[in-house]
């Protein structure tokens, strides 16, 4: 069986260097807000090339947290929209609506999955305020055009690179491109702990003020709260495992490409239909994920051929029972998409074998 992700096995390759990390953190006696959080926040900002990394507990709370220390901030309010892209996942709506703002689900550009200039236009009105831009399955979206049409639009942005940690376009990376950007370093990541946690990046001074103090209660300063804050902090644990493993991201991210790029250059099957192979090194590639209108039988037949696959995700944000205000949206091409979508393993520690039997797999299928 061709494993989706064989996590067991990309953390073994750096097992005792992991062990190394966590008995330092163990024998410190220092568990939260300590070095290794520190030391990690400045790597963090310094690969992804912004001035600030804050530490979060997960990356839902990175997304939440910026949204509402910009509230604080005077710089949006309730009420106000958010232009999301429809086919996401829940947590980027979660995070919205927990703010009491506004989320207007924009449909994505078929090719990229990803939000486009065009659609954005039609969904602008007097109360956007916010794009946020998700850089789904670590495809990096238009942001040239997107951070053009926020400027002549005066709307912040906010980056969702819960999925692109690495992604990168003319020498800027996923993360250093909007206003700030939430990250989520959950275990099956590019870049994943070995539990929960999360980050936010930026270059803005007073938003990364305001943020260090939210995940702590809302203090800078131990037994004085300026605000209403929460306890959302990476743990000094898993900032010492990040720690190691951001030190392999780029080239475990190389090795995702050489995966895309083979899946793109071998799977020649007319029922399966890929996804656009974008310019060299944009796509961190945390998913590979094909279209198929037989997808069911797809599925079904990999499975049986020994390949591993997963639906991302199988019921969009405006159909869950979660949202019913936003039931009566007519969303087609995000509908359609989730009824298609099927992503195929993808690991930085798949042998050659195992991906040329992926893409054997997928061209042996025949539809019924």
């Amino acid at each position: 069986m061709v494993k989706f992700l064989d996590l067991q096995g990309v953390n073994a390759q750096y097992r005792q260097a992991l062990i190394d990390a966590c008995t330092d953190v163990i024998d410190s006696g220092w568990y939260i807000m300590g070095e290794q959080l520190k030391h990690f926040e400045a790597e963090f900002a310094r690969y992804c090339g912004v001035k600030h990394c804050i530490g979060v507990a997960n990356g839902l709370d990175a997304l939440t947290l910026t949204l509402r220390a910009w509230k604080l901030l005077g710089r949006i309010a309730e009420g106000d929209e958010v232009l999301v892209p429809a086919n996401t996942y829940i947590a980027t709506i979660l995070a919205i609506t927990e703010n009491k703002l506004v989320p207007v689900l924009v449909e994505p550009e078929e090719g990229s999955f990803n939000l486009g200039g065009n659609n954005l236009r039609e969904a602008l009105t007097s109360r956007s305020r916010v794009i946020m831009p998700v850089h789904l399955y670590g495809r990096l979206a238009d942001m040239p055009a997107i951070m053009a049409f926020a400027k002549a639009h005066d709307l912040l942005v906010l980056e969702d690179s819960a999925q692109a940690h690495g992604a990168e376009l003319n020498e800027c990376r996923a993360g250093a491109w909007g206003d700030a950007s939430g990250f989520s370093f959950y275990p099956g990541k590019n870049l994943g702990a070995l539990g929960d946690a999360g980050a936010i990046t930026t270059s803005d001074d007073a938003l990364a003020e305001t943020l260090r103090a939210l995940r702590n209660y809302g203090s800078h300063v131990k037994y004085m709260n300026m605000y209403q804050g929460v306890n959302s902090r990476l743990d000094e644990l898993q900032a010492a495992v990040l720690r190691v493993k951001l030190q392999f991201l780029d080239e475990e991210t190389k090795m995702r490409q050489v995966v895309a790029k083979q899946y793109l250059d071998g799977i020649r099957n007319p029922a399966i239909q890929l996804p656009e192979p974008g310019v060299d090194g944009q796509h961190a590639w945390h998913l590979f994920v094909v279209r198929s209108d037989c997808r069911e039988q797809l599925q079904q037949h990999l499975s049986q051929q020994g390949v591993q696959t997963l639906v991302h995700y199988p019921v969009p944000p405006h159909r869950q029972q979660a949202y019913p205000q936003l039931g009566n949206l007519s969303l087609p091409l995000t509908e359609l998409l989730h009824e298609q979508v099927l992503s195929l393993p993808m690991d930085p520690t798949l042998s050659a074998s195992s991906i040329q039997h992926v893409i054997d797999a997928c061209n042996s299928f025949q539809r019924l």
